[in-house]
């Protein structure tokens, strides 16, 4: 059983396919939980410059390995896995692997990118023996999927999928963000627009991290008590000022602006106010969110001239197979809570649609739904 999203803009439909065995350095596995993600929304809403249909989305979710492909050595039949959307081959080949400086690991992104697996083919056929294409190398709205083995990270077996499955995507991104991409410091002020659940985990590595100011801003007050729940010191409801964001930030709520600035909404009007509003000098904004096909971003080069860092993040910087199993083990040992994130829960790949709808209510972090 799997959702298949046949069209953009179209609800998902509950289907029987078949889900053919793993090839050579392939892993098939058994969806036990899967969280949805905006990214899955904002393919399935059309928005997506990579979006194929028919596809299975999906890229947030807990499994168990149901059978391995020829050569697979580092995961077995029982064992449990997140799918991750950045693979890591940690081949001495692989120059990405091998720096420190990035978790951007290239080796199937071409394939991924166009739906299929690393042969150029997909694992999928609906009743009509079609092809059905891959979504970022997961497809976890299905009971069943398969995977490359560079894209799986072993977690201990004790840990909830149900739970664990949110370090897939969304809370590793934002937590990575922090820890990784700009290495936040002690004592250091920081702002984060958009509070879902990468601004709520941004916010969460910036009080781990040991921020001594953490500005919330949203256009949707009722997210407010979360944020401060996670960590935040001050919240902006943006859409209430009479100038822009950036303006109250830095002149108003601080002299100079914040030492780090994160956009955790895909909007690049918002990536601009969250530059602008970093520290003169040394300020860092980091471009977390996925915008649009086609948008582009843009400020003034006298905002870079006088010492602001502008950069961006996939996954939060972590290396897939070495980090997550990392970070579950941290939930695990208590001192790395999830469980607020969790909004939502449905049980059955058929309930996926209301997930969806629970997603867009505003009120909605994360839907998990169990398989």
């Amino acid at each position: 059983k799997a959702m298949v999203a046949r069209a953009a803009k179209q609800p998902l439909t509950h289907e029987t396919i078949t889900v053919d065995p793993p090839k050579a350095g392939e892993v098939r596995v058994k969806v036990t939980a899967n969280a949805l993600c905006h990214t899955d929304i904002y393919t399935l809403d059309g928005y997506d410059p990579e979006g194929l249909f028919p596809c299975i989305l999906g890229h947030e979710a807990g499994c168990v390995v149901e059978s391995v492909g020829e050569g697979v050595t580092s995961v077995q039949p029982g064992d449990h896995v997140i799918p991750c959307y950045t693979p890591q081959c940690s081949s001495v080949q692989c120059i990405f692997c091998q720096s420190p400086k990035t978790n951007l690991c290239p080796a199937i992104r071409s394939t991924q990118g166009q739906g299929v697996m690393p042969d150029k083919t997909s694992r999928f056929k609906d009743a009509e023996g079609q092809p059905i294409y891959h979504f970022m190398g997961c497809s976890t709205m299905s009971e069943y999927t398969v995977l490359a083995e560079i894209s799986c990270a072993k977690i201990k077996k004790d840990a909830p999928l149900e739970k664990v499955c949110l370090f897939g995507c969304g809370v590793s991104t934002g937590l990575g963000a922090v820890w990784n991409t700009c290495k936040v410091e002690v004592n250091a002020t920081v702002a984060v627009f958009g509070l879902g659940a990468v601004g709520l985990a941004v916010i969460q590595g910036a009080k781990m991290a040991g921020a001594s100011k953490i500005i919330a801003v949203d256009i949707n007050s009722k997210k407010f008590d979360a944020a401060i729940k996670m960590g935040a010191t001050d919240t902006v409801d943006s859409s209430k000022l009479d100038k822009p964001i950036q303006s109250h930030i830095a002149g108003e709520m601080t002299q100079w602006g914040v030492d780090y600035s994160f956009d955790c909404t895909g909007n690049t009007n918002v990536m601009r106010a969250a530059l602008e509003c970093a520290h003169r000098g040394w300020g860092t904004s980091c471009v977390i969110g996925v915008a649009a096909s086609g948008h582009e971003i843009s400020t003034r080069p006298f905002q870079l001239v006088t010492g602001r860092v502008w950069k961006g993040t996939a996954f939060g910087g972590f290396k897939s197979r070495r980090d997550v199993p990392l970070l579950v083990d941290r939930f695990m040992k208590g001192d790395l809570p999830i469980d607020d994130y969790i909004t939502h829960e449905f049980d059955g790949v058929e309930n996926t649609n209301a997930a969806i709808e629970a997603l867009h209510d505003g009120t909605c972090l994360r839907a998990v739904v169990k398989y």
